[in-house]
């Protein structure tokens, strides 16, 4: 469900639905609970609720901080991998330059095919929350192949050879983490904990007693936004490669790559 909704779903819509749902149903539960207990609306309890909220607030503020700077460390991590990966592809293709015709059009080819089965085969499965793709296991293979099969004779090529292996090396080492990240999210518990506070937030905020019907309204509302918004923030971080704040496979299409394309 939540893949979906980052998937199929912009931002702005995402935030109309979590932060506006959030408040119209904090607002409505004010509503019900003035109707339902009136005497709420004297504040006899304000101090003790205040007291409970003051101290839920805290404890769960600073448990949705962790996780909202974990999510958003984890997302430019992300990108750093996929811009490091696509830098050691393109470190291929220079280094293949230095090799003969035959060689070098190998490699090059072989890099070709992996990028492509990067971008259009394996970036879509990654968006889906799978990011394993049996086509750009064959193209790492390919590549490995196109390596395997040339060697190099002058110091020259030895040197540019074995650079071409460590970068290709990286790339498989880059790959298995990119990979691992589109399938990572939060743990079922920690879900649990940040959904289930935010509806123990709102529900002791409808204990506070206003005598003011505005007064009230504007009060929760204003609490049910910024929980709505906090919990926005969760649901948009916590899949680096899903919805509008993805990360892009552009740079498998700059530098060095761009002539594949």
């Amino acid at each position: 469900m939540e893949l979906w909704l980052l998937n199929h779903l912009p931002t702005a819509v995402l935030a109309l639905l979590v932060v506006g749902g959030t408040v119209l149903l904090a607002v409505a539960g004010s509503v019900l609970a003035m109707r339902w207990f009136p005497a709420l609306a004297d504040g006899e309890n304000n101090d003790m609720v205040g007291v409970v909220l003051g101290m839920f607030g805290a404890i769960y503020g600073i448990i949705l901080a962790f996780v909202i700077v974990n999510l958003w460390t984890d997302l430019q991590d992300a990108g750093t991998v996929v811009s490091s990966e696509a830098s050691a592809v393109s470190q291929i293709v220079r280094d293949a330059e230095c090799f003969p015709p035959g060689p070098r059009d190998a490699v090059q080819a072989a890099v070709g095919g992996y990028v492509h089965a990067v971008v259009e085969d394996q970036w879509p499965l990654m968006r889906a929350g799978d990011g394993d793709s049996a086509v750009t296991t064959r193209s790492v293979d390919a590549m490995y192949r196109a390596l395997a099969d040339y060697e190099p004779r002058t110091n020259a090529e030895q040197a540019f050879y074995a650079k071409a292996l460590d970068s290709l090396n990286e790339v498989a080492a880059y790959r298995r983490t990119r990979i691992a990240d589109s399938r990572d999210q939060l743990p079922v518990l920690l879900q649990m904990l940040i959904f289930g506070g935010a509806a123990v937030i709102m529900l002791v905020t409808l204990l506070y007693g206003v005598r003011s019907r505005r007064a009230r309204i504007l009060f929760v509302g204003s609490v049910a936004a910024l929980v709505g918004f906090s919990l926005l923030l969760v649901l948009v971080l916590d899949r680096p490669f899903s919805g509008d704040l993805d990360v892009s496979p552009q740079p498998f299409k700059d530098s060095a790559l761009a002539r594949f394309w």
